[in-house]
């Protein structure tokens, strides 16, 4: 059994198999620790085994695609993790742009379905502190209605940051999707959490990503998600993206229909904020 109560320092030690010399406590839960001869780890407590299984799960199948950077695994258990720690710099136009080659390269890496978890991974991961449901799928609409947008529009209303009868804007997207999505694209290997605090500017002046809500999705959603918090460099993100594998017409149309997963999370765990703002991408949508 697992001590959770277990200091970073001992956890690293434990999980890498080397001696500790010093560490800090960082805010947001995480630990930087100093290993024998230099080296310094981030030591981070997950909510549970799942969601440490997710994590890590994701991160290495985002680092098999060979394209976006990660921090390394050094070593997890069924509560913590030991990653690389990412000296990090200004935010750069260049590394703005090779950030958008390597986030095609990592879409086009695929996935075996909409909804497929990494492999090694669970069905029942998280995104952020919320539960997400991985379930593969072949169709994209259905799928992102079912066991993405739908399951939070309820737990919204049950918990009352939306009313039911606002409910009935969004459940009209739903119903919609296979007109609102777009042309077909195939399942892509998305990061699943990409807004700007999953986005570290490497002081070698390459992005890494961390906090993965990894599966396969449709390409537009991570984009999306760029576009919801604001992200440095974003138009050169966009053109680097587009540059390497151009996004089907009428993509930025779609920006609020693939928002309104994220927007519902929020809206659970935040309140009725959020969930003004998820109305109001499905009124646009269903306006557009």
């Amino acid at each position: 059994m697992v001590d959770s109560r277990e200091e970073p320092g001992a956890v690293a030690s434990r999980l890498t198999g080397r001696p500790v010399t010093g560490g800090r406590q960082l805010a947001g839960g995480p630990a930087e620790v100093t290993l024998d001869g230099g080296t310094v780890v981030v030591v981070k407590r997950g909510d549970g085994p799942r969601a440490v299984r997710a994590e890590v799960a994701g991160l290495r199948w985002l680092a098999a695609a060979g394209a976006v950077r990660v921090p390394a695994v050094h070593g997890h258990d069924e509560r913590w993790m030991v990653t690389e720690r990412i000296p990090t710099g200004p935010p750069g136009a260049g590394a703005a742009v090779r950030f958008g080659h390597a986030l095609a390269a990592l879409h086009a890496a695929g996935a075996p379905a909409f909804g497929s978890p990494p492999p090694d991974g669970p069905e029942d991961a998280y995104i952020g502190l919320a539960p997400m449901r991985n379930v593969p799928c072949a169709d994209w609409p259905r799928w992102y209605a079912e066991h993405r947008v739908l399951p939070y529009l309820r737990r919204a209303v049950d918990g009352g940051s939306l009313h039911p009868a606002e409910a009935t804007a969004v459940e009209r997207v739903c119903e919609r999707l296979p007109e609102l999505a777009g042309p077909a694209e195939p399942p892509a290997r998305l990061h699943g959490d990409l807004w700007n605090g999953n986005v570290l500017w490497g002081a070698d002046g390459h992005v890494r990503l961390i906090d993965p809500a990894a599966h396969g999705g449709h390409r537009e959603t991570d984009l999306a998600m760029l576009h919801l918090f604001g992200c440095p460099h974003l138009d050169r993100i966009l053109a680097g993206y587009q540059e390497a594998a151009p996004l089907a017409d009428g993509w930025a149309d779609r920006i609020g229909v693939h928002q309104l997963f994220p927007l519902l999370v929020h809206a659970v765990l935040f309140g009725r904020g959020y969930a003004e703002q998820a109305l109001a991408a499905a009124r646009r949508a269903l306006a557009g």
